[in-house]
Formats: structure tokens, C-alpha cells, sequence
């Protein structure tokens, strides 16, 4: 009587669910926009039941808030690999340039952490923490130009230096340039570059 060949057992590959349920929701908002997330959404997408992302994330802002630290992480990150052992007093422009580096490399992350309304931070400290490490990082940029200014000074600068970048690099990632009359890209850039001189000039000769 010949054998009946057995059947090979299906052997379902196990996967991290929080760590697919943060991929698949920034996805989902890079795909359908922020309004398109739910975690209904995931896990339909998923393929997994719609209570599993829920043993993860209470709710769709605990998932947004992880999604936003980790774009804060990226963001941190890429400023310090920026600095790394360079010149100290030249890290203050070296920040600038990452910053707008990583708004156009990085436009969904740079939207997200700078074009979405934060959810509450009190919820969700480490989102805090994230948020406010590459703030610290170029306060310490300016206290090795300023040495004797004060912790106020220092975030006054700070706050100057950072509206002015993002500013730019809004208008980077909208096409504004154009808009402006700005319409060769080496006139982008040297007017990049001379604003970015005059940040560090200004900050430097106060």
C-alpha cells in the first residue's frame, strides 16, 4: 500500500505587532493622509484582529504620539550625527544645514513633527523629551559662541535661529521659492547660504 506523503506543517511567521502597527500607521498617513489613521485601519490592513493594536496603544493618539517620537528620535539623531566631532563653534551652522537637510529628505517625518497639532504632552512625556533634545542641542551650539549668556538669552537666540530655519525650510518643502521670484536653484541656495550666514553673524555679534 503506498504511502500517503504527510503534509508540511504551516508555520505562520511571527511578527513584533507594536513594531508592524508604527510602520503600518505611518503608512497609512503617508499614503491617505493623518486623517486616515485609525487603529481599526492597521489592523485591517495588518491582517491581524482589530482588538490586537490595541493591546499596544490605548488609543490613535497613543500611536500618533509614538509615531511622532520616533520622527523626533530620526530628527535628533541626524543633528548630532551632523555635529559629530567637528569644530564646536561651528556646530551652530552645522544645525541649520541638517535642519533643512532633513525637512527635504525627510518631508513626511518634518510635517508630522512640525505641522501637527502635538498630542498631549502631559499624556505622553517621552514625546516631550524627544521634542525638546534637539532644541538643547543648539542651545548648547549658542553657549559655546555666548559663554557668559544667560539660560533666557539662550533660548531667546535659540528661538531666533530655529524660526528663521524652519522658515526656510517651509518654504523649501512648499515650492515657495518659486513663488517669490526665487527661481534658479543656485539663487535658492546662495540665498539658503547668506541666511544662514546672517543667523550665526547675528547671534555672534551680540
Amino acid at each position: 500500500m503506498p504511502s500517503v506523503p504527510l503534509k508540511k506543517a504551516v508555520v505562520k511567521e511571527k511578527i513584533d505587532v507594536r513594531e508592524e502597527c508604527v510602520a503600518e500607521a505611518l503608512r497609512i498617513i503617508s499614503q491617505n493622509g493623518l486623517e486616515a489613521l485609525s487603529l481599526r485601519e492597521v489592523a485591517r490592513r495588518l491582517n491581524v484582529s482589530h482588538q490586537a493594536p490595541y493591546k499596544h496603544f490605548p488609543s490613535r493618539e497613543h500611536i500618533l504620539a509614538e509615531v511622532m517620537e520616533r520622527a523626533f528620535s530620526s530628527f535628533t539623531q541626524y543633528l548630532k550625527a551632523a555635529i559629530g566631532d567637528g569644530d564646536p563653534r561651528g556646530a551652530l551652522e552645522t544645525i541649520g544645514r541638517a535642519y533643512l537637510e532633513f525637512a527635504m529628505q525627510h518631508p513626511l517625518q518634518y510635517r508630522l513633527m512640525f505641522g501637527t497639532p502635538l498630542p498631549d504632552l502631559k499624556e505622553h512625556p517621552y514625546l516631550f523629551a524627544r521634542a525638546t533634545e534637539a532644541f538643547s542641542l543648539l542651545k548648547e551650539a549658542i553657549r559655546v559662541i555666548k559663554t557668559d549668556a544667560s539660560e533666557n538669552e539662550l533660548t531667546s537666540d535659540a528661538l531666533f535661529a530655529w524660526s528663521t530655519v524652519h522658515g526656510l525650510a517651509s518654504l523649501t518643502q512648499i515650492g515657495s521659492f518659486s513663488l517669490l521670484g526665487v527661481q534658479e536653484l543656485d539663487q535658492r541656495d546662495k540665498a539658503i547660504r547668506d541666511i544662514m550666514d546672517h543667523i550665526c553673524r547675528s547671534i555672534n555679534s551680540q
